[in-house]
């Protein structure tokens, strides 16, 4: 089963007067995995997609939904899919790609047929990024030996943490969607600090990985007058263009950060200083 829902974008003054209920209802995407399912989250940030496809012993097409008004899913669109479960594979159009956990999978705009498969005996979990897409590029599977790895921060200020490039322009030819995923080394907690803010793209992130019972508190807001929403693992969080993404969790995890906009340039972002946040 397709299950979707829809969240208009909102101006950050109206997001300034949200109360706690009201900020999780409109950024954060709490469900993304039951299993059978495929959950989508259509977002006006952007016209971004959020989703998680859960297949047990059937597997599960990715088909079109009333917002896209297309025959296809991809139609329009581009598609980044990242496994954070167990072993599964992707088959476009006939065509199979077998994905471990913390693997990836780009499929172009055009693709007709998108189906999620768990191996036997294993339950994968397929998060999903979309974005509208102006040309077709080809389907490319950039596993964690195919992507860029770079070591950021330092123990000293708790962020010490290896950034994988996955889905991006230096690595796969893309319309707008840029896709990673971090991890954070045991002992760390912060993420993206200095946390910063980039006005020509929007931001998804996904927390997972995180030990039971324990939490992420992830920032948002502008930098001047930020707020915070207290996440479980395997939940997603949308960041407008104008908000910080930040999150500091009560241990390690790892998270997948997805982007969309009119830039591909991974540098382009604007710093904001730890102390100068409000």
């Amino acid at each position: 089963m397709t299950n979707y829902s829809f969240r208009y974008a909102s101006h950050p003054n109206d997001a300034n007067k949200y109360n706690t209920n009201e900020l999780r209802e409109h950024f954060l995407i709490e469900k993304l995995f039951s299993k059978g399912d495929i959950n989508l989250v259509y977002s006006m940030f952007d016209r971004y997609i959020v989703g998680g496809a859960m297949p047990s012993e059937q597997s599960l097409k990715l088909e079109t939904i009333p917002y896209l008004k297309s025959e296809n899913f991809l139609d329009r669109r581009e598609l980044g899919i990242v496994n954070v479960g167990g072993k599964g594979s992707v088959s476009v159009d006939g065509t199979v790609y077998d994905l471990d956990k913390k693997e990836s999978l780009y499929v172009g705009q055009g693709a007709k047929e998108v189906v999620f498969s768990s191996n036997k005996g294993e339950q994968a979990l397929f998060y999903i990024n979309s974005a509208p897409a102006h040309k077709s590029f080809p389907t490319k599977k950039v596993g964690k030996k195919d992507a860029e790895v770079i070591e950021l921060g330092d123990e000293k200020s708790a962020n010490k943490r290896i950034l994988n490039k996955l889905i991006v322009n230096s690595i796969v030819e893309t319309c707008q969607l840029q896709m990673g995923l971090t991890e954070l080394l045991p002992g760390n907690v912060w993420n993206t600090m200095p946390a910063h803010t980039h006005s020509r793209r929007m931001e998804a992130y996904f927390y997972f990985d995180l030990e039971d019972g324990q939490t992420i508190s992830h920032f948002m807001g502008e930098p001047q007058n930020t707020r915070h929403i207290f996440m479980q693992n395997n939940q997603a969080v949308l960041s407008p263009e104008w908000s910080i993404h930040s999150g500091c969790g009560t241990s390690n995890y790892s998270f997948i950060w997805g982007m969309a906009g009119e830039n591909l340039d991974y540098g382009d972002m604007d710093i904001c200083a730890p102390n100068e946040l409000k």
